[in-house]
């Protein structure tokens, strides 16, 4: 995992199109920007794990063997 220093209005780059700005810092908390290509699906982590988890039961398929396959196909 790359970690990062930014502070408030200091951005980072992904790539040409994605950029992710610091925008506020408050206590525990930081609020970022992300400038992203419209077509670009940004989900927070929790989120994403959530529609994962519905997308895997909704296939019918056993967590393990989701895994299984997913193992497979990023070996490839």
């Amino acid at each position: 995992m790359l970690v990062l220093t930014r502070k408030s209005n200091e951005s980072i780059k992904l790539g040409d199109d994605i950029t992710i700005t610091v925008v506020e810092v408050k206590g525990n908390s930081v609020r970022l920007g992300i400038k992203a290509p419209a077509n670009l699906k940004i989900y927070r982590n929790e989120l994403y794990e959530k529609i994962k988890q519905e997308n895997i039961l909704s296939s019918g398929l056993l967590i393990d063997e989701f895994e299984k396959i997913n193992k497979a196909l990023r070996a490839k």
